[in-house]
């Protein structure tokens, strides 16, 4: 029981060791695994936005939301295409990839606006209760989707320095005693 008990904490010893090796050599996957936990918030939340522009039909809430999907994708596809497999990275891809993010925190703060002025406007302002209160999800998940997706632009320009600093982690194994190889070379003669 003892010894499965350290043959665990090697393998987690061992699946950190191989995370990190992995990372070196990749350190764009940690803005990938960003801006896709930022696509996967915005989609499993997606009732709360169809919900909100449904009850509210402010010009341009719906498309907002759609392009807003739209870019989560495309700006996706466009950071696995700047970043080639064994290849330099592609920095017109780059580019384009920076420019629908600009475009998803563009639209998530139209969006908001959109529900601001829809509380606040003089004539007819909905009041949310507890039956629309999915309005106020939708606006806290939008502000929360802006910081992730700011947080992944931010990575990914960090990708040099993110390299340098993984590259300081020592990942090698130790290497074992030679002294018993010679005890088992003589043996065998």
């Amino acid at each position: 029981m003892a010894n499965q008990g350290k043959k665990q904490r090697g393998g987690l010893k061992e699946f950190i060791r191989k995370t990190i090796v992995s990372l070196k050599r990749k350190p764009q996957t940690i803005p990938m695994l960003v801006l896709a936990v930022a696509f996967l918030y915005y989609s499993l939340n997606l009732t709360n936005i169809s919900d909100t522009t449904a009850k509210l039909q402010l010009p341009g809430m719906g498309l907002s939301g759609f392009c807003t999907m739209l870019f989560s994708i495309l700006g996706f596809v466009s950071f696995l295409n700047a970043y080639p497999h064994r290849k330099k990275t592609n920095i017109p891809m780059l580019v384009i990839m920076f420019i629908m993010l600009g475009i998803l925190i563009f639209c998530d703060t139209y969006y908001v606006s959109c529900i601001n002025t829809a509380v606040t406007r003089e004539v007819n302002p909905i009041v949310i209760d507890e039956s629309m209160a999915y309005i106020n999800e939708a606006k806290s998940m939008l502000g929360v989707h802006r910081v992730i997706v700011v947080l992944g632009a931010v990575l990914t320009l960090l990708v040099p320095v993110l390299r340098k600093a993984l590259r300081k982690i020592d990942t090698s194994l130790p290497v074992e005693e030679t002294g018993n190889m010679d005890a088992i070379i003589l043996s065998e003669e």
